[in-house]
């Protein structure tokens, strides 16, 4: 196994990319904006989760919710295998409102699951939408069984503390420009030291870690969209592409310049 290798495979379904990896790389802190649902396949690793520190081994399914902070470092040297299917927030919307049988935000409440029937059925699903030029009706049933068996009714909203909300959405609405401590809690109606402490609170990032995630966001959507990697940099508020590339394999064990080529 090298330290890092990583295949993006194309779906037939839109909403879902699916990634089988083998890697002894440590994942730093990240977010994904879509809901995550793999195995592992072989070895195994402990990872940060909203539930605190969990274990996954060879046979575990493993799960993220959007916007989770998470992060990844293998057990032992050999490193872990693992494939997983990443779908976007309104394809398990869409999905929830019919297995519930009605509209409700959904979250995934188990970032680790030792359920056999269960992983065997997320490769049936894997196979299905990576092999078949048309999923169709098999994809759909599939994404149903899946969602009906790890998502969970959130009964209650994420609370947002409306000290940070408008400081987030000035991060939110431009990542790529240069925000400071001072302009952020001027905003929010705090002092600096006061939205450093609420910002990690919220988030589980602080506010230098929260803007950096979500240039990186920025930058995966440009990428995929065909924007070449140094205006993808610019445009999401890296110094330079290196720095671009850089957090890019720290969060996520590839370069973008293969995530670009895997896209296409």
């Amino acid at each position: 196994m090298t330290q890092g290798e990583f295949r993006i495979l194309h779906t037939s379904t839109p909403g879902v990319t699916a990634v089988v990896a083998s890697s002894r790389h440590s994942f730093a802190r990240h977010t994904h904006e879509e809901f995550g649902i793999g195995v592992i396949e072989h070895g195994a690793q402990k990872s940060l989760s909203g539930r605190g520190m969990v274990e996954a081994g060879a046979g575990n399914l493993i799960t993220v919710n959007p916007g989770e902070v998470h992060d990844g470092i293998p057990i032992g040297d050999e490193g872990r295998t693992w494939s997983i299917l990443y779908f976007r927030p309104e394809l398990v919307a869409e999905a929830a409102a019919d297995v519930f049988a009605e509209d409700r935000q959904a979250e995934i409440t188990h970032p680790v699951m030792a359920d056999p029937l269960l992983a065997s059925r997320f490769r049936g699903l894997f196979r299905i939408l990576t092999s078949m030029p048309d999923a169709g009706l098999a994809g759909e049933s599939g994404l149903l069984d899946i969602v009906a068996r790890v998502i969970c009714e959130r009964r209650a909203a994420v609370v947002v503390f409306p000290d940070i909300r408008h400081a987030r959405a000035m991060i939110d609405d431009d990542p790529s420009a240069g925000h400071t401590l001072a302009g952020l809690a001027r905003e929010a109606g705090l002092s600096r030291f006061q939205l450093l402490r609420a910002f990690e609170k919220t988030t589980g990032l602080t506010a230098h870690a929260y803007i950096v995630q979500r240039r990186v966001d920025l930058a995966r959507r440009l990428i995929a969209d065909g924007v070449s990697l140094a205006e993808a940099a610019a445009s999401s508020g890296f110094s330079d592409q290196s720095h671009m590339t850089r957090v890019f394999v720290s969060k996520y064990g590839i370069s973008p310049g293969k995530f670009a080529g895997a896209l296409n």
